[in-house]
């Protein structure tokens, strides 16, 4: 089947600017991309009149929770994807943390065949690293894989056991796949769900501090520099995480990391209280310090990617108070807006670099064919309106989880098409 996109504004890095283009897709692949001054007959083909507004390629999320199988109540493959088209993205990568959890081809397997019977975007799937992601025992990595996961990590909860992740390490390497991992030390953190810092003291709570995370980082370093293995941090949010990453890459230990929007915009000073538990996530909000310092590394490259720990939860479970609620906000449909808005609109950051570290540079550190606008290509695409704006209403969202501490955000940006292997699969 034939689709045209006409009159879309698609972003020229070397100019640094937007250029109109018309975009031809055939079979799913990116045919030919011809300047908005040319002339085109589509003929018979399906068209979109884009109207000036940005063509990107299609979003790359390498961290959600699809919450399938075991939470369906909070989340389901279809739902989760839906929710990412609607926010722009045509990849996932989802995370083991289910019930039961990823770490049987069977279940792996079951994830693939349901993505591809009611998923409307691509899904792929991480295993754990350890059976029941308790630390004790290693999977089947090589039946893992064998099933179509496409790496390894007990993300929910960090591997405190050294040599159990020296051994992971040492065997993903052996098969050429990546270890992913949520780094938290379990004895720091007991008891606590905001950060170490202002909020804390203020209102007289247990903290959680830096060093939980960054502890497991300098550790896995070291152990990834041991096994050569590609080790990838999952959502850094300290400034003593980003030190050790950052010195580990410039010794050239093949370490890669990625950070949340959340942890870019939001510290635990802008916490309204202790009654609102949209404000609780693993990990937590860190201080001012903190968030300039992900900042700045994601802009120097430090850390490599945007992802958005899509972590939804049932109004029922975040409304028992931030004491017994679970850990975790959605991301999928705000992601873009939020930082569109607060780092391309005030001119901080290029739409250029946004849209790199959402989708050329996730699928550079984990070799997906995706990614790119040009010619020959997947047609993974994202129609974005630069130009309207609206607030942000947890109601109209299309995940089931409403779970947001950005509710009312008045956001630029705005995902109106998305595309997946030139079928038009969500449309405004």
């Amino acid at each position: 089947m034939s689709l045209w996109i006409m009159n879309a504004s698609v972003w020229n890095e070397e100019r640094s600017e937007l250029e109109r283009k018309h975009v031809r897709i055939e079979e799913g692949v990116i045919e030919s991309i011809l300047n908005g001054s040319e002339s085109v007959e589509a003929g018979g083909s399906e068209t979109i009149d884009a109207e000036g507004k940005l063509l990107s390629p299609g979003f790359i999320d390498m961290h959600v929770h699809l919450r399938d199988p075991g939470f369906q109540y909070k989340e389901d493959i279809e739902s989760g994807s839906r929710s990412a088209a609607k926010g722009g993205f045509t990849t996932i990568a989802c995370m083991p943390n289910t019930r039961p959890v990823t770490d049987t081809a069977e279940t792996v397997r079951y994830i693939v065949d349901k993505a591809r019977d009611q998923a409307i975007v691509k899904v792929l799937p991480y295993a754990a690293i350890t059976k029941n992601e308790l630390g004790r025992e290693l999977t089947d990595f090589a039946s893992l894989k064998e099933a179509g996961a496409i790496g390894f990590t007990d993300d929910g909860v960090g591997v405190q056991n050294a040599q159990m992740m020296k051994d992971a390490m040492a065997l993903a390497k052996s098969m050429d796949m990546p270890v992913i991992a949520h780094c938290e030390d379990d004895t720091l953190v007991k008891g606590a769900w905001a950060t170490e810092g202002e909020f804390s003291r203020k209102h007289g709570i247990k903290g959680i501090p830096n060093e939980s995370e960054a502890i497991h980082v300098g550790r896995d370093v070291l152990l990834a520099e041991a096994t050569g293995v590609h080790y990838h941090v999952c959502h850094v949010s300290t400034e003593q995480s980003v030190r050790l990453i950052r010195l580990a890459k410039q010794v050239g230990i093949r370490v890669t990391a990625e950070v949340c929007p959340h942890h870019l915009l939001l510290s635990d000073e802008d916490i309204p209280g202790l009654d609102d538990a949209n404000w609780k996530m693993n990990p937590p909000l860190r201080s001012p310090r903190d968030v300039q310092a992900v900042i700045e590394a994601l802009e120097d490259g430090t850390l490599d990617m945007i992802v958005t720990d899509h972590a939804p939860h049932s109004a029922e479970e975040k409304a028992r108070g931030v004491d017994l609620a679970p850990f975790g906000i959605v991301g999928f449909e705000t992601a873009f807006p939020l930082l569109y808005t607060k780092f391309v609109e005030t001119g901080r950051w290029t739409l250029g670099f946004l849209l790199q570290r959402m989708t050329s540079d996730p699928a550079r550190v984990f070799r997906l064919n995706s990614g790119r606008l040009e010619v020959g290509a997947p047609a993974d695409l994202t129609i974005v309106d630069l130009t309207s704006e609206r607030a942000v209403d947890p109601a109209s969202f299309l995940s089931k989880g409403t779970n947001t501490p950005f509710g009312g955000w008045s956001l630029k940006g705005w995902p109106v098409a998305t595309i997946v292997d030139g079928k038009t699969v969500w449309s405004e």
